[in-house]
């Protein structure tokens, strides 16, 4: 009964988080009018939501259904893309942090600095970051002799659970998982700090109570994103002993893994008039396309 009751709510939350993030993909690659630079971050952080999603959900949904076990390079391969995924996340929300920084702090400058380029150079980089911290990830976990039970306690093939099934010395592991798990958190963060810091200090000097509002709002709603996903991620990596605590890491897992790629579209489309507009133009376009033609054919 537990599992046929966590196959519904993965299922349903992987549904939506696919009719989230796949509209955002749609609508910011096809209206003009938000092909600018916090758009096209916004738009690798669906894609990135959508992906790390699904390199865990069928996994987990297939084995609700059936106990299904997982081969070691295929436990190998989804730790390597998770973490790889996951990491590019972390990097990218402190790039749009610095994306808004020039955008509100030096509006002048902002065409220039954040030119399509310098946007995909930023991107390549989170990516670039990603991938190393994935391989030494993984090279490091899966050394490791792996000769004592082979029941990995998670929904997933995660740094952790893989730690304790290990029978030699993990300390290494856990310094080094530890080391650069901190090191991204706390150079993220701290970049994210500065950045907002020097735009709060920007936005109380302004007079217009309506600009003001617009970039409370605008900021707002990637710092909700930022809050959620680094408060779970530091639980669960971010501390010494994460790997003890695992019932309370699967919790948080299924929080980051899959609550929060169904919140973003949210906090990003309600919270943001451009995107709304654009989810009705691209809603309203067969039926306008079809008004147009309507004077030399019948619409069918």
């Amino acid at each position: 009964r537990i599992q046929a009751l966590l196959f519904a709510v993965f299922l349903a939350l992987y549904v939506v988080t696919v009719l989230g993030n796949v509209p955002m993909i749609v609508v910011i690659t096809l209206d003009a009018r938000l092909h600018s630079p916090m758009y096209f971050f916004l738009k690798n952080l669906s894609s990135l939501d959508l992906c790390y999603s699904s390199v865990i959900a069928p996994s987990a949904l297939a084995n609700f259904l059936s106990s299904k076990a997982i081969s070691f390079r295929g436990c190998a391969a989804q730790l390597f893309f998770f973490s790889f995924l996951g990491t590019t996340e972390a990097i990218l929300l402190a790039v749009m942090a610095y994306d808004r920084f020039m955008a509100i702090c030096s509006p002048l400058q902002y065409p220039v600095t954040m030119c399509p380029a310098t946007c995909v150079r930023l991107v390549l980089g989170a990516y670039c970051g990603g991938c190393l911290n994935s391989i030494i990830e993984t090279s490091l976990t899966f050394q490791l002799p792996f000769c004592n039970s082979n029941r990995i306690d998670h929904f997933f093939c995660d740094v952790p659970p893989l730690l304790r099934l290990a029978c030699a010395n993990t300390a290494l592991n856990e310094l080094v998982m530890f080391g650069i798990c901190g090191f991204i958190l706390v150079g993220a963060i701290l970049g994210i700090l500065v950045s907002y810091g020097y735009i709060a200090v920007t936005i109380l000097r302004m007079r217009s109570g309506s600009g003001r509002h617009k970039l409370f709002s605008t900021c707002g709603s990637h710092l909700t994103a930022v809050s959620l996903f680094y408060g779970t991620v530091f639980v669960i990596y971010g501390q010494p002993g994460a790997v003890e605590s695992m019932e309370q890491g699967k919790v948080f897992s299924v929080f980051y893994t899959l609550v929060i790629p169904v919140l973003n579209p949210l906090i990003y489309s309600l919270r943001n008039k451009d995107v709304k507009d654009a989810l009705q133009r691209l809603g309203q376009r067969p039926t306008a396309s079809c008004s147009r033609e309507a004077g030399e054919r019948q619409c069918p």
